[in-house]
């Protein structure tokens, strides 16, 4: 009886430990994707035959899925970014430095760029995030996201992304 309780134990053990392995490793990278809603306050600037464009977005991001931590399905988080932007004959250059905070408190530090469309309602188009990191469980998160951004009436603004994110 004693001997088949052993192996039964050691049966368990030796499943155990390679689901928890699995687990460990799962959390060091993954998937999610959010839509985030903003108000923006820019302000507009012609110059040397381009307008440059500076300002704030302020708003929510929302995790619509994720494969798991630190990405939690159905959380909200605020964010808060700034955008600099020039548009000329040759297109639009867009660099917008963002923190998202989650309800614990931790920050996530991404950057979004993008190189297409605009900044007017009606407007937007496609761009690219880069994760860098943050504190709390985004301490040493790095990834790369495709989004989207669509520019509203009223100065609403609303983003897309989707995102594969890996710890360095």
């Amino acid at each position: 009886m004693k001997a088949s309780r052993s192996i039964a134990v050691a049966l368990v053990a030796a499943i155990g430990i390679p689901c928890a392995a699995t687990s460990a490793l799962g959390q060091e990278s993954g998937t999610f994707s959010a839509i985030a809603a903003y108000v923006r306050d820019f302000t507009t600037l012609e110059f040397a035959g381009g307008t440059y464009f500076a300002g704030s977005l302020e708003g929510s991001v929302t995790i619509l899925a994720s494969s798991g931590d630190p990405f939690v399905e159905g959380r909200h988080s605020l964010s808060t970014c700034l955008v600099l932007a020039k548009r000329s004959a040759i297109g639009v250059d867009l660099e917008s430095p963002c923190t998202i905070v989650n309800p614990s408190g931790d920050t996530l530090y991404l950057m979004a760029k993008r190189s297409a469309g605009d900044v007017e309602a009606g407007g937007g188009g496609p761009g690219q995030l880069e994760l860098a990191g943050g504190t709390g469980v985004y301490d040493g998160l790095k990834g790369s996201c495709a989004y989207e951004t669509s520019y509203l009436a009223n100065n609403q603004v609303v983003t897309t992304t989707d995102c594969t994110w890996h710890r360095d």
